[in-house]
């Protein structure tokens, strides 16, 4: 993909977060892709955010998908679940994410919750290795990809993987429209 030298994640454990590392060193038998499957690439951190990355390596804002985390309270207590995005689109956080989390309003999490609750990189936050309770909701259009690129918990590297993957990982719900194009 563009101009990545990508190899196998579970070789390249050093470009990844401890917790993605960790949550693909235990992928479930039953999952229906391997760690032979998710690849990753080492990239200048200063290239991390998404339209610096594409244009330097060459990929499309339609192969490249964003994870954001998101949070609402309801009696008291915060819910957060991460979204997954292509790079085109934004997700309806406060219509389709708001009544999935059941909370009465929802918002980006503030970077310095994100970062720590995931314990990944503010823009390399990924949706393989979040905490075990956490939804993961994956916008459908993902599913149509082949394979995107997400991050890979740290802003030195990026995972390349197949699209329909992350509609399987853990705690991950493929929704219709959790993302509107941006205009």
């Amino acid at each position: 993909m563009g101009s990545l030298t990508l190899e196998p994640a579970q070789s390249r454990l050093d470009l990844l977060a401890e917790p993605v590392a960790a949550a693909l060193e235990v992928i479930p038998a039953d999952a229906p892709f391997d760690g032979d499957q998710v690849l990753v690439a080492p990239i200048d951190a200063t290239l991390a955010d998404t339209a610096a990355f594409c244009a330097a390596y060459g990929i499309r804002l339609d192969e490249s998908a964003n994870c954001v985390i998101v949070a609402g309270k309801r009696d008291g207590v915060t819910r957060y679940a991460a979204c997954v995005i292509l790079a085109t689109t934004r997700a309806d956080v406060n219509g389709v994410v708001r009544r999935h989390l059941d909370v009465r309003k929802a918002s980006f999490a503030p970077m310095e919750d994100a970062v720590r609750l995931t314990g990944m990189e503010y823009g390399g936050i990924t949706p393989i290795g979040l905490p075990k309770d956490w939804p993961i909701l994956v916008d459908s259009r993902i599913g149509a990809q082949p394979h995107v690129i997400i991050g890979s918990g740290v802003r030195h590297s990026k995972i390349a993987i197949a699209g329909p993957a992350l509609g399987a990982l853990p705690n991950a719900t493929v929704i219709d429209g959790l993302a509107r194009a941006v205009e």
